[in-house]
C-alpha cells in the first residue's frame, strides 16, 4: 500500500525542521562555548570520533554512525566537515597535536643529548602505553594502505617524534645514517604494546615487560649499544 503523499511531505518537512533546529542549537552552543572556554562542537565531534575509528577503522564508520553517536544531525556534521575523509584527517591531526607538544615540552633543553633522549623515550613510551586508541588509529592505516591517509599519519603523527630523535641521535653520533635505527625505535614501541597481550602467553614472560619504564629502559640500552655509547640511566627511569 502506497503512503499518502501528504503524510510523506509532512514527514520530510518535520525532518528538515528538526535538522534546522539542531543546527541552530549547535550554533548557540558553539557561541556559548567560546565564551566560557569549553570545547567547541567541532572538537567535541573529533573527540567522539576517535574511539569509533580506533575500534572499526576508516571503512567501518559512516557519517550516519557518527551522527547517532554524538547526538547531532548529519547537517551539523557536514557544517563542520565537508565529508568523512576531511573529518577523519582532521581527527588524526587532532589526536596527536596536544600530545606532541607535551612530549617535546618534557625535554630539558639544558640537559645532555643522552639524557634528553632518555626523557623523550620515556615520555613517548608513556604516551603509547596510555592511549590504545592512538596506537589503533596508526595500525589501522598501515593495514588499509591508503596513500593519502598514510601520508597524513606520517606527517602529523610520526614526523614529530622522528625529527626529535633524529636530531638527538645526530648529536650523539654525528654524520651517521640513523634512519633504520629510528624506524626500529618507533615501531618497536608501537608494536610492543599491541603484541603484549599475546606475548604474555609465551615462555619467559614477566609482568614488568608490559611496564612503560621497563620498555623505555630496554630501548635506551639498545640505542646506546648500537651507537657504542656509555649509558647510565637517570632518575626518570628508576
Amino acid at each position: 500500500m502506497l503512503a499518502n503523499p501528504q503524510v510523506v511531505l509532512v514527514a520530510i518537512l518535520i525532518e528538515i525542521l528538526y535538522n534546522a533546529y539542531l543546527t541552530f542549537v549547535t550554533g548557540k552552543l558553539m557561541e556559548s562555548n567560546k565564551n566560557n572556554g569549553t570545547p567547541s562542537t567541532r572538537d567535541y565531534i573529533l573527540e567522539q570520533a576517535i574511539p569509533m575509528f580506533a575500534a572499526k577503522g576508516y571503512n567501518g564508520v559512516s557519517m550516519r554512525n557518527l551522527s547517532k553517536a554524538v547526538g547531532l544531525s548529519a547537517a551539523t556534521l557536514y557544517h563542520h566537515f565537508k565529508d568523512k575523509n576531511t573529518l577523519y584527517l582532521e581527527m588524526v591531526k587532532h589526536v596527536f597535536s596536544d600530545k606532541a607538544a607535551s612530549i617535546i615540552g618534557s625535554i630539558n633543553p639544558n640537559d645532555t643529548a643522552l639524557n634528553r633522549l632518555e626523557q623523550f623515550i620515556n615520555e613517548f613510551t608513556q604516551l603509547l602505553d596510555s592511549d590504545p586508541d592512538f596506537r589503533s588509529l596508526v595500525l589501522w592505516e598501515l593495514l588499509n594502505d591508503d596513500e593519502n591517509r598514510l601520508q597524513v599519519v606520517a606527517e602529523e603523527v610520526v614526523l614529530a617524534p622522528f625529527t626529535v630523535m633524529d636530531d638527538l641521535l645526530e648529536e650523539l653520533a654525528p654524520g651517521e645514517d640513523h634512519y633504520m635505527l629510528l624506524m626500529s625505535i618507533i615501531w618497536s614501541l608501537m608494536s610492543h604494546f599491541e603484541t603484549a597481550p599475546m606475548c604474555r602467553y609465551l615462555p619467559g614472560w614477566k609482568t614488568k615487560y608490559s611496564e612503560p619504564k621497563t620498555v623505555a629502559r630496554h630501548l635506551m640500552q639498545l640505542i646506546t649499544r648500537s651507537l657504542k655509547l656509555n649509558y647510565q640511566e637517570t632518575n626518570s627511569l628508576n
